[in-house]
Order: C-alpha cells, then structure tokens, then sequence
C-alpha cells in the first residue's frame, strides 16, 4: 500500500505528553494506517524549547511540522485525547483548507465539545494543589510525577498545557466538512456522553460516537482496541 493510499493517524498530545506516548501505537495501528505523533515544544526532545499556552498557535506549529513530513496528497486523520481533541479541532480545520492533503476525519477521545470550557481550574494554584487537582481532571497520575527531580522538570510544561486547555477558546465556529468520531471511555466520571455528543455541532458531516471500556484515560490500558475502532472508522468512510 503507497503512502498515498494510507492514511496517516496524526496524534496530537495531551496534557503533560509527549510524542513517546504514541510511538508503541506505530506497531499495533491496523493496515492503512500510519500512526504520525506531533511533538510540540516543551516536550522530550524539545524539552528546552517554551512550551505553548494558546491552543491555537499550537495548532499552528503542529500544520507546519506536518507539511514538512507529509508526502503530497497524502490522506490524514487527526486524533487528540482531552487537551489533544481541541487542539486536534484546530488542526483539522487547516488540514482542510491545506490543498496538499486530504483530511479523512478527525477523531476525538475524552473531551466534551471544543465550546464546552472548563468549569474546574488548576492554573495558579500552588505545585501540590495543582498536581492534585490535575489528577482529579484527568483521572489518571503520570509515572513520572512521582519522582520528585522529574516533577520539577516536567511541572512547567504540565502548567503550560492545563493553561492551554483551560483558557482555550475556538479560532471559529465553522463546522468542518470531514465526519467526527467521538470517542470515551465506558467507565469516565469527568465527560459524559452527552458532552462526547456536543461534537456534533463541529461537523457539517456525519458525529459518531462510542465507547471503549475503561476510565477517562482507557486509551493507556487498551491502545489496540482504539486503534481498530479507528481504523474500522477510517474503512467505512472511505466506502460511503
């Protein structure tokens, strides 16, 4: 299958990670598809750089990188977890207007609707209060949060991520053409299934949703099943 012919998976990080996340999914993803990560700045091997804390510049950034890495007429699918679905809505909509690729859909995972904000705020509250409320949101603690020398280190992104997400507003209200497909786990306490279905507003095509069995970050415990639900995703647009 051509490069052409398969459609790349653009993963789009959530809060506090990093490309690393994603690159045991390049293994598992389903033949067509090509797992692609985005690594922003901030993170791993940018670690040095300044991280972003306005959602829309880091779309931005995100289209430039990627135009350096996609082959022309390449067909593209973006995916984003919580923080990675907004900036995943930002990204599609200039992926479609970009004329040397075809977006496919645009799959997002854990994350009400992108004109949902955030009720709960973590931003400016001390290291402990803030690390214990990021837990509360997401559900799910960072391994490497336990380390205290590596705590120190990843804490300022962590603060420049829940920033982005938290003062995130969309760049427009145009609906996108491509289909959505919202995703949540079964078992999440933090976004319903109503709010996984507010993402019908974002598209003038077709909303899917589901559901995977797990918590609000299930995508850590069962990558594979995602995958296949995407890739069968995938599949069936492209017959309609």
């Amino acid at each position: 299958m051509s490069a052409v012919e398969e459609t790349h998976l653009v993963c789009l990080p959530f809060a506090g990670a990093g490309a690393s996340f994603f690159k045991p999914w390049q293994d598992r993803a389903p033949a067509g598809v090509s797992v692609l990560p985005v690594q922003l700045p901030g993170r791993e091997e940018r670690f040095v750089e300044e991280p972003h804390t306005d959602a829309v510049r880091a779309a931005a950034e995100a289209h430039t990188l990627l135009t350096r890495q996609l082959p022309e007429g390449a067909r593209v699918a973006v995916f984003g977890h919580s923080l990675g679905a907004v900036l995943g809505f930002e990204l599609a909509h200039r992926l479609e207007a970009d004329p040397g690729v075809r977006l496919d859909a645009l799959v997002v995972s854990g994350a009400p609707g992108p004109w949902t904000g955030r009720a709960d705020r973590a931003s400016g509250l001390p290291d402990a209060e803030f690390l214990a409320r990021v837990r509360t949101f997401a559900g799910y603690a960072h391994p490497v949060l336990e380390h205290p020398e590596m705590r120190e280190l990843l804490l300022p992104l962590l603060r420049a991520d829940v920033r982005m997400h938290e003062t995130y507003r969309p760049a427009s209200d145009r609906p996108l053409a491509v289909p959505v497909l919202a995703l949540r786990g079964r078992d999440d306490e933090l976004v319903s299934a109503a709010e996984a279905a507010e993402w019908s507003r974002a598209t003038a095509g077709k909303l899917t949703t589901a559901e995977l069995d797990g918590g609000h970050m299930y995508l850590t415990e069962n990558p594979g099943a995602l995958l296949r639900l995407i890739g069968a995703e995938l599949r069936a647009g492209r017959a309609r």
